[in-house]
């Protein structure tokens, strides 16, 4: 990529008043309360009876697609900026994404898998989110030996944690409780939500974006070729250990989806709504490889779904 370009990406900007950010904080917490309707107490007994399919879920989620993220993003300096890499590691150590557990039902998946793994990466998330892009983002920094114009990346810890328990560990012991308490009404909010969420996100990315229109039309190719490739990276990484491990096709159908959709609205809620990037130089890189990730997954997944929806392996 020339320069031109990524000076280009890396001047986009999204400021949003009080507003704005309250009503991206609402809509994402929306989305987690939604998925949290899903979840029954029984179905981590029923999962947990045969651990191996989650303890590698969490494998290639917590470990696995933050390390080849970031060994991905190192290989591609020069051809990305620094503040893409770090959009790309940030996406990364993210928990599963809201649309998953759809996704994984078109698939035919193990749904109460996929139900347990974004349940356990989301509440793992308060922790391991911040402790992961530190751990990685540092690292990356490091690989790709940056200029001094880049600080170095120190996280607000409080900060960090206070948005994502706000933001996804309310929301899911609210929709856990509703789901035990008020399974009708769960059941009749469930679906309606999912869709609502998907509507919405995608509608506040582009009305984010409306006044950046011609710099992300300039750029648009590079960064669909740079989310196309980490995607495929995490739909690869999921199921490929499926694969390695030998687990039945149904939960192999899951640790893909799982490890290729990602929570990037959270990564938007923190890059907006938290001082993470305090000091740090214009950061359209990041937001645009977020931001086009929440969009992109949603094809990905669907026709990976589809996909596998068609396949006459049901083992």
């Amino acid at each position: 990529m020339n320069n031109e370009v990524i000076r280009t990406i890396d001047s986009i900007q999204v400021s949003l008043n009080a507003g704005g950010m309250n009503t991206i904080n609402i809509i994402l917490a929306l989305v987690m309360y939604g998925v949290a309707l899903g979840i029954k107490p029984g179905i981590f007994v029923e999962v947990f009876k045969k651990p191996k399919s989650v303890l590698l879920g969490m494998l290639c989620q917590l470990v696995l697609l933050p390390a080849f993220t970031c060994l991905l993003a190192s290989l591609l300096i020069g051809w990305i900026s620094p503040m893409m890499g770090l959009g790309m590691i940030l996406v990364a150590a993210c928990p599963g994404g809201n649309i998953s557990n759809f996704m994984t039902s078109l698939a035919k998946g193990n749904v109460e898998l996929s139900v347990s793994l974004t349940a356990i990466s989301t509440a793992l998330a308060v922790l391991l989110t911040p402790f992961n892009f530190w751990l990685w983002g540092s690292l990356f920094l490091h690989n790709a030996a940056v200029s001094a114009s880049i600080p170095t990346l120190v996280i607000p810890l409080w900060d960090v944690f206070k948005t994502i328990f706000i933001l996804l560990g309310i929301p899911l012991v609210l929709g856990i409780l509703t789901s035990r308490y008020l399974p009708k009404l769960a059941q009749t909010l469930k679906k309606p939500l999912q869709w609502f969420s998907i509507i919405i996100f995608i509608a506040m990315v582009v009305l984010s974006f409306s006044s950046n229109i011609h710099a992300f039309l300039i750029s648009v190719k590079y960064i669909f070729t740079v989310v196309l490739v980490h995607n495929l990276l995490a739909l690869g990484i999921g199921f490929g250990v499926g694969t390695i491990a030998n687990v039945p096709f149904r939960d192999r159908r899951t640790l893909t989806i799982e490890t290729g959709i990602q929570n990037s609205g959270l990564g938007l809620a923190l890059m907006l709504g938290t001082s993470l990037f305090a000091g740090f130089p214009p950061h359209g890189g990041m937001l645009v490889i977020t931001a086009w990730w929440g969009i992109w997954h949603i094809i990905s997944g669907l026709t990976v779904a589809t996909l596998f929806n068609r396949s006459r392996n049901n083992g």
